[in-house]
């Protein structure tokens, strides 16, 4: 197996271009796992760790714009208040350890349906900066990304770059479930994010079908019921009927972590309970930015 290991971006997207089978790698938390369990075997490995400018975050034109290499650690650390979704999803990846290598990019790139990143960045509308030798920059909606179990919309020669997503307009939560507390693969997971501005419910779902996806028709109905300018309570029946409708929007499968129903069933649970503190963040003005 060849290995690679670019100084700069320019060379690292020189040596995808000239070999498309190269297996980037950042925190390696996932990859080395297959390659030691001889689940993968490359043709080679593209080291990215040297390339500081992919750990690098900025503010630009009112969005974030978040490298592909900045660890989990630093998105709780440094854009919890800003992206408190993504933060409280940061929060059960893995271990300490495990947090201060992995990566929302890597997390990307590996397009598992059961990615922890992935439905706070389809709550919120992230959109995926990739880029080539060949054809330069290109974005990605986020609802594009995802094209099968463990594939994404990325070209041969292409490398993810970073990721773009506006901060919070309003209230964020994950929840997810699992076999035990911590350091586990989720059995399911949501996120939900509040756009008042927009009068609008943004969904997530991941563990829930072949792709991490977002539930569009329970995001249409909650957004429609819920009151924006009064502020009033939220009616149990449309809190319940939103949950039947993520449920609806799953297609599970039965496996060794829990079977579909019970992932529907803990959907709707999940989806029920965060629109809840949600709200009630939204109707009080209050702020839990780091709940998990």
């Amino acid at each position: 197996m060849e290995f690679l290991r670019p100084a700069t971006w320019s060379e690292a997207l020189a040596a995808k271009a000239e070999l498309p089978g190269a297996l980037p790698v950042q925190g390696g938390t996932d990859v080395m796992v297959e390659i030691n369990f001889d689940q993968r075997r490359p043709e080679a490995l593209l080291d990215l760790t040297t390339i500081g400018e992919l750990a690098e975050w900025e503010t630009s034109g009112g969005r974030l714009r978040v490298g592909a290499a900045v660890p989990y650690t630093r998105l709780i650390t440094e854009l919890g208040a800003r992206l408190p979704g993504l933060a409280q999803a940061s929060r059960t990846v893995g271990s300490p350890q495990i947090r201060n290598r992995g990566t929302v990019g890597g997390n990307l790139g590996a397009a598992s349906p059961a990615g922890d990143g992935h439905p706070p960045l389809l709550a919120g509308d992230a959109v995926v900066e990739a880029e080539s030798a060949a054809r330069g920059v290109r974005m990605i909606p986020i609802t594009e990304f995802f094209t099968g179990v463990k594939r994404n919309a990325l070209a041969a020669d292409e490398l993810i770059r970073a990721f773009w997503t506006a901060p919070a307009t309003g209230p964020q939560y994950f929840a997810k479930i699992g076999t035990r507390n911590a350091m586990v693969i989720a059995v399911c997971s949501f996120a939900l994010a509040l756009h008042p501005a927009e009068r609008r419910v943004g969904t997530g779902l991941g563990s829930a079908a072949p792709t991490p996806l977002r539930a569009t028709a329970a995001e249409a109905f909650i957004s429609a019921e819920l009151d924006w300018d009064g502020r009033g309570p939220l009616r149990e029946p449309a809190a319940r009927r939103f949950g039947e409708l993520v449920a609806e929007a799953a297609s599970p499968i039965d496996d060794v972590r829990g079977t579909g129903d019970y992932r529907r069933h803990a959907l709707s649970v999940m989806a029920r309970r965060t629109l809840t503190w949600a709200w009630r963040d939204h109707t009080t003005g209050t702020t839990r930015r780091e709940a998990s």
